[in-house]
């Protein structure tokens, strides 16, 4: 019985830490190291050859930002870590836009009628995209084992990043600090 406890508790640990995204103690000497690269290797190119309508109805081309830093965040109005990065998406969206930066969020399944009311009430300031129905782009992001999930998109549209579950704004801001 206390066997399947212990794999039990070290099953829920090791879910916890997918979740959080929290990074695994390193046994490496961090004054040896060297600073990691921002970008997963190898980059792979973003799938930008989506058309997704924004929450006044209008068509918005993922294309159309290619030459901007994108962070393209996957997210529902009823997913409380979502609700926790957003406030953190809007500064950098403010602090970094004019050196381009662009923040897309993809709402994945909320309606119309939860999405608006919502992006007003978080005073979201980057283009927020009905993503409901579209499960061609969260598979084309994928897989997604949850939500959030980010992905970090550099300048010449590859895919440099990709965050599953919360991750805090300095993570965030360090990687786009970086491709900017």
């Amino acid at each position: 019985m206390k066997t399947r406890w212990a794999i039990a508790t070290a099953s829920a640990a090791a879910l916890a830490l997918l979740t959080l995204n929290v990074p695994l103690p390193s046994f490496v000497d961090t004054a040896e190291a060297a600073e990691p690269a921002v970008c997963d290797a190898p980059a792979k190119p973003a799938k930008m050859n989506y058309t997704l309508k924004d929450i006044h109805g209008k068509a918005v081309r993922l294309s159309d930002f290619k030459g901007k830093v994108i962070v393209l965040d996957f997210w529902a109005t009823w997913c409380g870590p979502c609700k926790q990065e957003i406030p953190g998406f809007i500064d950098l969206q403010n602090r970094y836009a004019s050196q381009g930066l662009q923040v897309i969020g993809v709402s994945v399944d909320d309606t119309l009628d939860k999405l608006t009311p919502y992006v007003a009430q978080m005073k979201m300031n980057y283009p927020v995209l009905q993503g409901l129905g579209h499960d061609d782009i969260q598979d084309a992001y994928g897989p997604m084992f949850g939500i959030p999930t980010t992905v970090l998109i550099t300048r010449d549209g590859k895919v440099c990043k990709k965050h599953m579950g919360m991750s805090a704004k300095e993570v965030f801001e360090k990687e786009i600090k970086s491709l900017l």
